[in-house]
């Protein structure tokens, strides 16, 4: 029964309380993104990146911090340091690492202050700008306050943002090693530059022998190359929402 009513409450938060905003880059995005930040999304990923220059977002849970997920070592707070210094955009992922559908919007909320309060302590009273949903599970109650705190909320659900797009819960494609093959990537580059939409990749781990939820360093490689053969304009999330902030409508 509990795996029927979250099923129910995913689908309210897919398609009620749509927060709308016009995607309109002057050409195609690409944005990608790591959550968690296991210590291959910036060990592995960071010089892939780094050889195109290229800057990702990081979604961090600061709960995680020199712990274990899925059995995979997490990054260490110099990495977080690291990759901030580098120009890489950090984002908020909770702070312990929980599905929205678990939380009621005061708890979301006082994650939400614990982690903001954890990277600025870190990070020299950095503040994070965006949101990716833990599992990409989005509540319906939590709209409200993933919108009053952060530009943009990011989730899993498969597509491209084009036109009309719920801000509170963009659309992305999983950099992931159970998905990819599900993918025509070539495709989805050339419809994201043809449609000057905005497409978001996520992935987790990053390493030759990735879990279903990582992928390779030659997969960010070959998208990186596409994205870049089809002239779209790579940027952070935060950075990427600035390029269509101006469909966003009056409040």
């Amino acid at each position: 029964m509990n795996a029927f009513i979250d099923k129910i409450r995913r689908r309210a938060g897919l398609y009620l309380d749509v927060r709308p905003a016009t995607i309109q880059p002057t050409r195609g995005v690409l944005s990608l993104s790591f959550d968690d930040i296991p210590a291959s999304a910036w060990l592995e990923a960071g010089p892939v990146l780094a050889q195109h220059g290229v800057k990702a977002t990081y979604y961090v849970c600061g709960g995680l911090a020199g712990g274990r997920n899925l059995d995979l070592p997490q990054f260490e707070t110099e990495h977080l340091q690291a990759l901030h210094a580098a120009g890489h955009e950090v984002g908020c992922h909770t702070y312990e690492h929980v599905s929205t559908l678990r939380l009621s919007p005061a708890e979301l909320d006082a994650s939400l202050a614990r982690n903001a309060a954890w990277v600025s302590e870190r990070l020299g009273d950095y503040q994070m700008l965006s949101f990716a949903y833990p599992f990409g599970d989005c509540a319906l109650t939590t709209k409200s306050v993933i919108d009053g705190r952060f530009l943009c909320g990011r989730g899993v659900g498969n597509g491209i943002n084009i036109g009309r797009a719920d801000r509170s819960l963009l659309r992305a494609i999983g950099l992931e090693r159970r998905r990819l093959p599900n993918y025509d990537l070539e495709k989805l580059i050339e419809n994201t530059a043809a449609s000057k939409g905005w497409l978001i990749a996520y992935g987790h781990d990053v390493s030759d022998a990735p879990t279903p939820y990582g992928c390779k360093p030659e997969d960010i490689d070959r998208l990186i190359r596409l994205a870049k053969a089809a002239d779209l304009d790579i940027q952070p999330v935060a950075a990427a929402w600035r390029l269509a902030e101006g469909a966003r409508p009056p409040s």
